[in-house]
C-alpha cells in the first residue's frame, strides 16, 4: 500500500496539479491585491469616492448589505478580466513558440523538396496507368 501511494503522489499529474494549486493560489492573492488595493480605490474616486461596500438600507430592524454584494459582483468582474488578460498572453506567447517549433520543422532542404516532388509525380503518373 505504502509502493502504491509512492507511485501515486510522484506521478507527473499529481505533481502538476500541487504546482497549479499552489501558483493559483499565489495569482490570486496577487490579483485580490490588485483588486483591494489599486483598481477599487481607482473606481471610488471615478465615481466621487462611493465606497460600494458600506451601501445599505434598512427593511424592519434588519439591515440589508448590498452594498458588499455589489462589490463583490465589481471584484468578480476585475479579477476574471485580469484571469482572461493573463490567459490571452500566455496563449499568444504559447502559438508563437508552436509556430516557431513548425517553421523549424517545415525548412526543408531543397533536394528533400525535390524528391517529394518526383515521389508525387510517380504516383500520379502509376495511377494514371492503374486506370488505363
Amino acid at each position: 500500500m505504502i509502493k502504491e501511494f509512492k507511485e501515486f503522489i510522484t506521478k507527473g499529474n499529481v505533481l502538476d496539479l500541487a504546482i497549479a494549486v499552489v501558483m493559483g493560489a499565489a495569482f490570486g492573492k496577487i490579483v485580490s491585491s490588485l483588486v483591494e488595493n489599486i483598481i477599487t480605490p481607482l473606481i471610488e474616486i471615478l465615481l466621487g469616492g462611493v465606497n460600494f461596500s458600506s451601501l445599505s438600507f434598512p427593511v424592519g430592524k434588519a439591515v440589508v448589505q448590498y452594498g458588499q454584494f455589489v462589490q463583490a459582483v465589481i471584484d468578480f468582474l476585475i479579477i476574471s478580466f485580469a484571469i482572461f488578460m493573463f490567459m490571452k498572453v500566455a496563449n499568444s506567447l504559447i502559438r508563437k513558440k508552436q509556430a516557431t517549433e513548425e517553421e523549424v520543422l517545415e525548412a526543408v532542404p531543397a533536394s528533400e523538396q525535390y524528391l517529394k516532388e518526383i515521389r508525387d509525380l510517380l504516383q500520379k503518373n502509376a495511377r494514371q496507368d492503374e486506370t488505363l
